[in-house]
């Protein structure tokens, strides 16, 4: 039975996926911890699109779809990952007290897949641009003005909703935590 080995048609195409794909994630693996590098080149990306939207002075409800889409996003990263509001209901819910449990602040999308989505989607958004089929003709001003309504109604929500349950999502300015220092006076040497 010659015809169930692997070997098909398809089988170079399959193959060079495979490999394509893996060589992707190690490179993205590899990326992980260089967090500024990532952003950067993030921004690259952004500045690129905004640059090709200016020139071509189109593809705007291109720009609001994504500009809504990282709005969602945000959303998620600033968002704990189990919500206080459904977990009241229960019982349970995040510290509000000193004498209450440390439960640290576990967003519902993490850093990386926050990154890894903005990135993406730049540019998805760059290669639409270049579909005249895309390029609808619309009024920009008025979908930039809904959009900043928008966001800020849905950040105000979301700041009010910080308040309440008493988490900040942002590491910046957050005291931390070492291990207890050892003083001179508390450590004893062996003497032969």
């Amino acid at each position: 039975m010659e015809g169930l080995g692997s070997e098909g048609p398809g089988a170079p195409i399959a193959q060079w996926k495979s490999d394509f794909s893996r060589a992707f994630q190690f490179y993205l693996d590899r990326s992980t911890p260089h967090l500024l590098y990532r952003w950067l080149g993030t921004l690259v990306a952004a500045m690129i699109y905004v640059l090709r939207v200016y020139y071509v002075q189109g593809f705007y409800v291109v720009s609001y779809g994504l500009g809504i889409y990282i709005l969602n996003l945000l959303i998620g990263f600033l968002s704990p990952k189990v919500d206080p509001e459904l977990e009241q209901l229960d019982g349970a819910s995040l510290p509000t007290k000193g004498s209450d449990e440390f439960r640290p602040f576990v967003r519902r999308l993490p850093e990386f897949k926050f990154w890894y989505a903005i990135t993406k989607a730049f540019i998805v958004a760059f290669i639409m641009t270049f579909f005249s089929l895309l390029d609808v003709p619309v009024f920009w001003p008025i979908l930039l003005c809904y959009w900043v309504v928008l966001f800020g109604l849905t950040m105000k929500r979301q700041i009010l909703h910080m308040i309440k349950y008493k988490y900040v999502p942002l590491d910046f300015g957050k005291q931390r935590y070492t291990g207890k220092k050892s003083s001179d006076g508390s450590s004893s040497s062996r003497r032969d």
